[in-house]
């Protein structure tokens, strides 16, 4: 090879010496520019010749746009499945805008060409050429390397051949990176060789596996060569060495030998501006062992944005150790006044704000629970308005309840095609459905349950709708059904300790003039409440709890922490019969949920007074503490709504505490300071008092002068 082309020194798995002078001479056999056409695209000039064909400068024929179009013109004897690998890596990485763009492709064109877009300022190579640029000017060159070289691994392409000549320049002088001819996929486990003295020590064989510390050692390189004019380990005697040698194999082995037997690169050292941490850097990169480089692009790129960072708060930081201390002194006589007055309004400022939030918070789950009620209702309706269900019921009703199956056939059908709509939609699923006639009789429940079939309910709310829970068989003679939607009075389930809910419709018979039964299904409360828990945060991370309860007589219906508490409950039948709602199941500490587990009556009576409007509160008392002292106890603020036409009060909290306690930091920070800053001015008083005296008595002067001097050589000579 001509001494004057030793600036590339480019190596391929598939190409030799010999394989590369034959490329040479088939370079020479091009077909000329009237032998090349591109639909759409008029050619200006030739760019360049390589050993796979020409580069030529075009004008996009529509917009004008100039572009660069490779031909593979020398098309015997190459490898196409080498030439397709940069245009299938082009194509992959389009969306980088540190990557040359890849614009059309022809490989069924004669010759094959693809056009990609054009870089007027040329390569990376040619910059350097005219110079090295200054330390932070190659700095960013190498940050958006990285960038491109982060897109790339992010898809999983490792270039394996990062040099100047692949790092085209825009008219900005931004990088874009080209020429991925010798790039793999990640998981790719054939050799890929790219140009020595860019290339790591451990890729200069023909049986490595392809790896992102490659890439990183090329950064390292191409920043090694960005700041001292030359990449590392290139010298005329290392040149000399390669050159002697007569095969690919030969050539790695000395090139590897090269690496790893010479002194490390110590240049960059001593350039002008390049600070300590940015020769660790490249240091770093161009270490032998992989396992010490960065790991990867953006591991590389993390640390010189840290660096970017820590040089930009430098003058800062100095200025930090002269200006507090005079700005503290300034302040002292009014510091606790200051103190006082910033930590009063932060506090007010804080609270506003939590409760501001708080207020929002529990309008959106006020209108949250309220919307899933009237959905779970507007289904009901929609099914109880089935001609064909309404049919089946008054079938039923005639044979005296003897033939139900048509009905009970058709309403698990309907359960089953709601349950299966919610379920797509990740909505809670209802705990039972049930229908009871005109008389309060159970006629049908799913989940089945042979025990309360036939049953007499009609002293339950959700069938009369009086909001009152009659002793079961004691409703009032003549009691009649509901006629329109209606949502129960909270009860409590004996099998689970858990509140729950009861919403109803009525059951017209086909002429729409007399009901034939009421249409039920009950949910848990805490599953109207379970999909906010983990929506519904506080500022700066403070846990909020969340809660509903009864308006009527300010009893929780259920409480964030209440499940928790619950956990040790044990069950004291496996009988679905429900009760009036009480907070009252037994629990195995030997404590009871009595009827004081309830919002406290001035709070009650504001809420009741504020009516749709939201009720926030400084200092509220969680009634939960009655049982649970620990995790409920202290103040909070609380913001209360209520939920749509229900007489259920949504409730929203959060620990006043938590909320205050940046205030508490901010006063325990702040007198900590002041203190400081009071031992601080009085040492420079009393130093700035002593240096006065001193300069009045010149014997003092002198003296200070000779002690300076001796703790002066005294710190000069080595301790033994």
């Amino acid at each position: 090879m001509p001494h004057s082309d030793r600036s590339s020194l480019d190596l391929t798995p598939r190409q030799t010496d010999d394989q590369l002078e034959r490329s040479r001479l088939l370079s020479e056999q091009t077909l000329g520019c009237a032998g090349l056409n591109v639909p759409g695209f008029s050619l200006i000039e030739r760019l360049g010749e390589g050993a796979y064909g020409e580069v030529w400068l075009a004008r996009e024929d529509k917009t004008g746009k100039h572009v660069a179009i490779k031909f593979y013109t020398h098309r015997r004897g190459l490898d196409w499945s080498l030439l397709n690998r940069e245009v299938e890596k082009l194509a992959l990485l389009y969306t980088s805008r540190n990557i040359v763009r890849l614009i059309d492709v022809g490989w069924q064109s004669d010759p094959p060409h693809y056009v990609m877009e054009y870089l007027e300022r040329g390569s990376l190579e040619t910059l350097l050429a005219e110079g090295t640029p200054e330390p932070e000017e190659a700095v960013r060159i190498i940050r958006s390397v990285c960038q491109a070289l982060v897109h790339a691994h992010g898809r999983g392409v490792l270039h394996c051949d990062l040099k100047p000549a692949n790092v085209l320049l825009d008219s900005d002088l931004e990088p874009r990176l080209c020429d991925f001819g010798q790039s793999r996929l990640s998981h790719e486990q054939n050799p890929a060789l790219g140009t020595l003295f860019y290339m790591a020590p451990e890729q200069a064989s023909l049986n490595t596996v392809p790896d992102a510390r490659w890439d990183v050692y090329a950064l390292g390189a191409l920043l090694f060569q960005l700041l001292t004019g030359k990449p590392p380990f290139r010298t005329p005697q290392n040149e000399a060495l390669l050159y002697e040698t007569t095969s690919l194999e030969d050539r790695l082995q000395v090139y590897r030998e090269i690496v790893t037997t010479s002194p490390r690169p110590r240049e960059h050292h001593h350039v002008r501006s390049v600070d300590r941490r940015l020769a660790e850097i490249v240091d770093r990169c161009l270490h032998l062992d992989p396992e010490r480089r960065y790991s990867n692009a953006q591991a590389m790129l993390d640390v010189l944005y840290i660096r970017e960072r820590q040089r930009r708060v430098q003058p800062l930081v100095a200025m930090g150790g002269i200006g507090p201390a005079v700005i503290l002194l300034a302040m002292f006589l009014f510091a606790s006044r200051s103190i006082q007055s910033a930590v009063s309004t932060t506090g007010d400022n804080l609270t506003a704000r939590a409760l501001e939030s708080d207020v929002i918070s529990v309008t959106f789950l006020a209108s949250g629970v309220e919307k899933e009620l009237q959905d779970r209702l507007d289904e009901l309706v929609e099914v109880a308005s089935s001609l064909d269900l309404r049919t089946a019921i008054e079938h039923s009703e005639a044979s005296d309840w003897s033939d139900r199956a048509t009905f009970q056939e058709l309403l698990d059908g309907k359960r089953g095609n709601v349950d299966a709509r919610r379920d797509k939609r990740n909505r809670q699923l209802d705990t039972s459905w049930f229908f009871v006639d005109a008389n309060g009789f159970q006629r049908w429940r799913n989940r089945f349950d042979p025990a309360v079939i036939d049953k007499d309910f009609s002293y339950r709310d959700y069938f009369h709708g009086h909001s009152v829970e009659y002793e079961r068989g004691q409703a009032p003679p003549g009691t009649k059904p509901i006629q329109q939607p209606y949502i129960s009075l909270p009860f409590k389930s004996k099998s689970t300790f858990r509140n729950m809910v009861a919403l109803s419709v009525p059951v017209w018979d086909q002429t729409g003039q007399r009901i034939i039964g009421v249409l039920a299904r009950t949910t848990h409360l805490e599953q109207l409440l379970s999909q906010y828990r983990g929506s519904i945060r506080g500022s700066d991370g403070v846990a909020r709890t969340i809660a509903l309860a009864d308006n009527r007589n300010g009893q929780l219906l259920d409480h964030s922490r209440l499940a928790a508490l619950d956990n040790d409950h044990a069950s004291a039948s496996e009988d679905t019969h429900v009760e009036t709602f009480g907070i009252n199941p037994p629990r195995s500490d030997g404590l009871e949920l009595t009827d004081e587990v309830a919002i406290p009556d001035e709070t009650l009576q504001r809420i009741r007074t504020a009516g749709n409007a939201a009720v926030r509160m400084e200092h509220y008392q969680d009634p939960l503490r009655v049982i649970d002292p620990e995790g409920s106890n202290g103040e909070w603020l609380a913001a209360f709504a209520s939920v749509g036409e229900t007489d259920w009060t949504a409730i929203v909290q959060e620990r006043r505490s938590d909320v205050l306690r940046p205030v508490v930091e901010l006063q325990s920070t702040m007198r900590m300071y002041a203190w400081i800053a009071f031992g601080i001015a009085g040492t420079v008083v009393a130093m700035s008092w002593y240096l006065v005296l001193k300069s009045v008595n010149e014997r003092g002067i002198r003296h200070w002068s000779r002690s300076a001097r001796r703790e002066t050589t005294a710190s000069d000579t080595p301790s033994t």
